[in-house]
């Protein structure tokens, strides 16, 4: 065969670069870490709509509980807003694993408060102090971003989806199922201080889970900032990146403003929204689901909501786990987050579909129960907009240098975001219910409209995530 001179030398294939290893102890361990976040957030969904109307502040008015339950979520993401940039910068001067530890820390006293509150105002200060304390997420990506490269990244990031979709079934199980416990097994929980403080049980052992997290790390974990690794973590520990091959970090200031470019700025921009329709989501779904359906809701009980929660949690994490690397590697991350993008619009959808279906049958059926289940199967697809967006953050850093102080910005954007779509969402949930806006469901659309605004940014998304060390 004559080959033309525009025959390439070398195949594509053969000049792909082969994948890394991934550093498997220390990101389970990390992973480890990242698991007490869902597990402590998540497991007061449950009875957190029941807590606050016991609490009395809602006059008897079921239709109020979705402003309060927003507020106490929310105030956790404005605490952490105004911290989590600093905390990230913190990382960049004195390591990873300090900053981790306060905020793992941080999580424990306040999950703990939260179980021994009694009003609303000791519920909205435990929530702020886990939220000011608490700056894991962004330095626990930097990590991931520092043990991976462009090779191995889809497979590394796949794993926080699964490991929130583990605290996503772990949590809401034990909140769900612990809560009360006076109640449930009254033979053992006879002292009067379970019914004193009946929600303390599912704060206690999700303590526990971080006590034990938290010595883990400060055995097993190895630090990755550069200037501060011991001499025995190299790249054989790191999996990608030797002492040599990184530029020796200096502890220089990096003016924030000289990051603020449309390479980083677009990919902040994308996870903003989707954090914020994500929460959003995750607000709604429980409240939904614990309103009376003569409102429109589908009149769970707090167990029954933990354990739809929980069940699906587990089948996101499974799903994420087998299969997002793949799709990655096929579709490619930028084709994959578009796709993932549009399924919220039939997730949206799914809401009033089912009340309806409450109204017009008059009771939770099967046909309820199977519109439920197709709204899960959207939500797992959805959910893997995180996961690609994670990959392009992280390859957005022009050096490790400044990783920590991207992600720092990132997950301050998020948690802005965050802070007012709990509160928004669930407010015009209340709105729309108590005013009948578009028959209830105003909520939805103000929602769905949003998701095109996403379907736009991520369109100017890169093609191709950047290998940071080419």
């Amino acid at each position: 065969m004559i080959e033309s001179e525009t025959t390439p030398l070398i195949s594509a294939e053969a000049t792909k670069k082969p994948k890394t290893p991934l550093p498997k102890r220390q990101i389970c361990i990390l992973m480890m870490l990242q698991l007490v976040d869902p597990i402590a957030s998540t497991s007061i969904f449950p009875y957190i709509n029941q807590l606050i109307g016991e609490l009395g502040i809602t006059g008897g008015n079921e239709a109020a509980v979705g402003y309060y339950a927003g507020i106490i979520e929310s105030l956790f993401f404005v605490a952490q807003a105004l911290t989590v940039l600093r905390w990230s910068r913190l990382s960049d001067r004195i390591g990873r694993k300090p900053v981790l530890a306060i905020g793992i820390s941080g999580a424990c006293i306040s999950i703990l408060c939260f179980g021994l509150s009694t009003t609303f105002l000791g519920l909205v200060i435990s929530r702020c102090m886990c939220g000011f304390l608490n700056g894991n997420v962004g330095v626990m990506k930097t990590m991931m971003g520092e043990l991976t490269d462009s090779t191995n990244m889809a497979q590394a990031f796949a794993l926080f989806p699964i490991v929130w979709s583990i605290g996503g079934f772990v949590g809401p199980l034990m909140g769900g199922t612990l809560a009360r416990p006076q109640d449930h097994w009254p033979a053992i929980f006879v002292n009067s201080f379970w019914g004193n403080y009946p929600y303390f049980l599912p704060c206690a052992v999700a303590a526990c889970v971080i006590v034990l997290a938290l010595f883990m790390m400060s055995i097993f974990l190895e630090e990755t900032l550069s200037t501060k690794r011991r001499p025995k973590l190299t790249s054989a520990t790191l999996g990608v990146f030797s002492d040599e091959s990184l530029p020796q970090q200096t502890m220089t200031y990096t003016p924030l403003r000289s990051l603020l470019t449309p390479t980083v700025v677009v990919p902040i921009m994308n996870y903003a929204m989707v954090a914020f329709l994500d929460v959003s989501f995750r607000a709604l779904l429980p409240l939904f689901l614990s309103t009376p359906t003569s409102l429109g809701g589908l009149g769970f009980t707090p167990s029954s909501i933990g354990s739809w929660l929980a069940f699906s949690g587990i089948a996101d994490g499974v799903f994420q786990g087998l299969f997002f690397a793949k799709i990655v590697d096929r579709l490619g991350p930028k084709r994959l987050f578009c796709i993932s993008v549009s399924c919220f619009v039939p997730v949206m959808l799914m809401f009033p579909i089912m009340s309806w279906l409450v109204s017009a049958r008059g009771e939770v059926n099967h046909a309820v129960a199977f519109t439920l289940f197709c709204q899960l199967v959207l939500v797992v697809v959805w959910h893997m907009t995180l996961g690609t967006v994670f990959m392009f953050i992280t390859a957005s850093a022009p050096t490790n240098a400044v990783l920590g102080a991207i992600n720092g910005l990132s997950q301050t954007s998020v948690s802005t975001a965050r802070a007012v779509g709990p509160a928004l969402a669930t407010s015009l949930f209340a709105l729309s219910k108590e005013r009948d806006l578009l028959g209830g469901n105003a909520v939805y659309v103000v929602l769905i409209m949003l998701t095109g605004a996403l379907r736009w940014l991520g369109s100017q998304l890169p093609d191709k995530v950047r290998d940071r060390n080419e």
